[in-house]
């Protein structure tokens, strides 16, 4: 009996030491499960960091948005009147969204630092999983044949980990592909928008883009409680000038208008081409007698520029008004005004 036991240290006899042996080897166990939680963590905190850093990128975009429209504002600006009031104003704006940028990339960079940190925190975790299953596995290979399925689910544990790291580190190469391309993708849709909201020939908002601008221009108005009048302009013989010197003639009409009212008027103050030679503009901040003075001096100005005239009528936004009324208004003392000049011709 003693000789069999020499030959077979598993027999009964060393129980205990088998027990003692079982022991070890379920907290080796224990030890690499909870090493696996911990890299799984890990991965769902980097994919966390992932989205965190795509709204950094979004702020960054919208920061970039209102430095566009800081300079498409500069560059229907007359150089000549109130320049400095409108070079302030603008300057402001791009302080501005410089500061959104700079601010987004912050973001940006702490969230590829703390993504960087979190990935090697998910590798040293893979690794004492390693060396732990490694430790089992010497363990078991003193014990002999009877734990080789154990070796190989140790080994098959380490190779998944393996592989889960190396798809990790895919996932987030792709993932940073993905969002250079939605960031190319978003700045050609926002040029395109641009484009679709503005007339090419004058410069002025089209009509449907235009109406929220002047109903942005109501709700500002409103909440500073500040006076707001519409103008409503049409551009006189535009017709005749077609027919007469051809439609090229006729462009540079319109341009020349739309030009005139911009040097009257505050940059971000919306001018909307409702028809083919019809204009609706608002101007915050002054009473309608103060407009109305103000388009004697665009029409003195075209008149000296060449002869162009415009019609133009005007309405006060009232307490209860939606932006309809007072359009309406407008256009129907624009109809005033032409009736008033055909009964004294």
């Amino acid at each position: 009996m003693d000789q069999e036991r020499a030959l077979d240290p598993w027999r009964p006899s060393n129980t205990a030491k088998n027990q003692e042996a079982s022991a070890s080897d379920q907290a080796a166990s224990d030890a690499d499960q909870d090493a696996s939680r911990a890299d799984q963590a890990a991965s769902d905190l980097d994919r966390d960091l992932s989205e965190q850093d795509q709204v950094a990128a979004d702020r960054d975009q919208r920061a970039s948005e209102h430095d566009q429209a800081a300079s498409d504002r500069e560059f229907f600006e007359h150089p000549g009147l109130e320049a400095q009031v409108v070079h302030d104003a603008s300057l402001a704006e791009r302080t501005a969204a410089t500061w959104q940028r700079t601010e987004a990339g912050r973001v940006r960079a702490l969230a590829a630092e703390e993504r960087t940190h979190q990935a090697q925190a998910r590798d040293s975790a893979a690794d004492r999983r390693d060396h732990d299953s490694a430790k089992i596995e010497r363990k078991m290979a003193s014990r002999g044949s009877s734990l080789r399925s154990a070796l190989a689910h140790s080994a098959a544990v380490r190779g998944q980990a393996a592989e889960d790291r190396a798809r990790a580190a895919e996932d987030r190469v792709e993932a940073a592909a993905d969002r250079e391309y939605a960031a190319l993708e978003r700045e050609a849709a926002l040029a395109e928008l641009r484009r679709a909201h503005r007339d090419e020939l004058t410069g002025a908002y089209l009509r449907g883009a235009g109406e929220e601008a002047l109903q942005a221009e109501v709700d500002r108005a409103r909440r500073a409680k500040a006076p707001l009048v519409l103008a409503f302009v049409d551009v006189d013989g535009l017709r005749e000038v077609n027919n007469r010197e051809g439609h090229a003639a006729g462009d540079a009409l319109l341009r020349k208008v739309v030009f005139a009212i911009r040097s009257k008027i505050r940059s971000y103050e919306p001018i909307v081409r409702f028809g083919g030679d019809e204009f609706v503009c608002a101007v915050t901040g002054i009473d309608v007698k103060q407009v109305e003075e103000r388009f004697r001096e665009i029409q003195g100005a075209l008149a000296e520029a060449g002869g162009a005239a415009v019609s133009v009528g005007f309405a006060v936004l009232g307490d209860e008004d939606l932006l309809d009324d007072v359009v309406d208004r407008a256009d129907a003392a624009l109809l005033e005004v032409r009736s008033a000049r055909a009964e004294a011709k």
